[in-house]
């Protein structure tokens, strides 16, 4: 199983690299890689590992998505734990990265509020739901991988971040959340970013099995 942890290290290393470090960039750069550029990165980032590694570890790349398909009874649960540490291992090695390659930024793309947490919470829950449904319906058993889950999944990746971003930060993931947060120093409002997904994904498996997604 060592080649599937590492394979979730090195896809949510990549995400929280390119994802967050597009956020730092922009910042950097004064705004020269866009708002849209950012959403499209995430996107394609997650395209790519799907694409990379999807065939090894299933691509999950995020806690609550690993934790919706145990729940679904797709993922065994003595894998659980590894891979949720795998991802935030990953995850911590793509901040500590940039951390040392911009020491000067204050967030590291750490997700926090436009508006309230209360309106932020519920964005998170949604995006997340949304997502996960989409993984649900395009995955093949416990893995996303194939032409298929690519693009509906980077496709859904990139149009959440695209509206919702701005507001919430369209993080879907707690370990995309956590290691820049603990990394800068700024876990304010930490516990959205936290709980909403899982609460998400939690609520997309009963809806996904009452909609007979394809399992």
């Amino acid at each position: 199983m060592r080649n599937k942890w590492l394979a979730e290290a090195l896809g949510t290393f990549a995400l929280v690299f390119c994802g967050t470090g597009a956020i730092v960039i922009n910042q950097e750069t004064g705004g020269a890689v866009t708002h849209v550029g950012v959403a499209m990165t995430f996107g394609l980032i997650v395209l790519a590992m799907i694409y990379t590694l999807g065939d090894v570890s299933g691509a999950h790349l995020n806690p609550p998505v690993t934790v919706a398909f145990t729940v679904a009874r797709r993922f065994p649960l003595r894998q659980l734990p590894p891979y949720i540490l795998s991802q935030l291992a990953g995850a911590f090695g793509a901040s500590g990265l940039l951390r040392c390659l911009f020491p000067a930024n204050g967030h590291l793309g750490a997700t926090l509020p436009a508006g309230s947490a209360a309106q932020s919470f519920v964005l998170e829950l949604v995006l997340t739901l949304i997502l996960v449904l989409v993984i649900e319906s395009v995955a093949t058993g416990p893995k996303e991988r194939g032409t298929q889950a690519g693009l509906a999944i980077g496709a859904t990746v990139m149009l959440e971040a695209l509206f919702a971003g701005p507001i919430c930060g369209a993080s879907m993931n707690p370990a995309r959340s956590l290691a820049p947060a603990l990394v800068s120093g700024h876990t304010e409002h930490l516990w959205i970013y936290l709980t909403a997904p899982f609460l998400g994904a939690g609520t997309a498996v009963p809806l996904g099995r009452f909609l007979n997604l394809k399992s």
